[in-house]
């Protein structure tokens, strides 16, 4: 009897794990109707559902005047235009972020290969993927969907 009431408490705090917001924990927090209300919704889909915006689509990826790249949904500071760079892919790219506290990553394993997704540290909205094919002198290619940022020239 011990080992089924395990299971089903296991099972139960699994359920609730899935229920809670995927965001919490963040200095900004916002229902999912007041996210919906302030974001489009491509941008809610690809900020707080962890979608992905259509390559080439984002005129941010073309931006070449000076200034910062602020995020989306709490302005907070993330990336400047002095570390970005044309990789070619069709996103906003960038080889750091304006500060190593800006921007949060984690494992993303929700394709065949394990990525590292790269979200806002203030509120937790999806930015993009990290990836380790960027220019010097962090061999980093920050690939960001640029329905999360907002620009503001220098």
């Amino acid at each position: 009897m011990l080992r089924r009431e395990f299971v089903t408490g296991a099972g139960s705090l699994a359920i609730l794990a899935l229920a809670s917001p995927a965001k919490a924990g963040f200095e900004i927090t916002r229902s999912d109707a007041q996210w919906r209300a302030m974001l489009s919704p491509l941008e809610y889909k690809v900020m707080r559902k962890s979608g992905t915006e259509r390559a080439f689509s984002s005129p941010l990826d073309g931006e070449k005047r000076a200034g910062v790249f602020h995020c989306r949904g709490c302005d907070l500071a993330l990336y400047s235009s002095k570390h970005k760079f044309d990789s070619g892919t069709g996103w906003p790219s960038f080889w750091q972020p304006v500060t190593k506290r800006a921007v949060g990553t984690k494992p993303d394993r929700k394709l065949l290969i394990t990525r590292t997704e790269c979200h806002c540290s203030r509120c937790g909205s999806h930015l993009g993927h990290v990836f380790n094919d960027g220019p010097k002198p962090t061999g980093k290619r920050h690939c960001i969907n640029g329905v999360s940022l907002v620009f503001k020239p220098a």
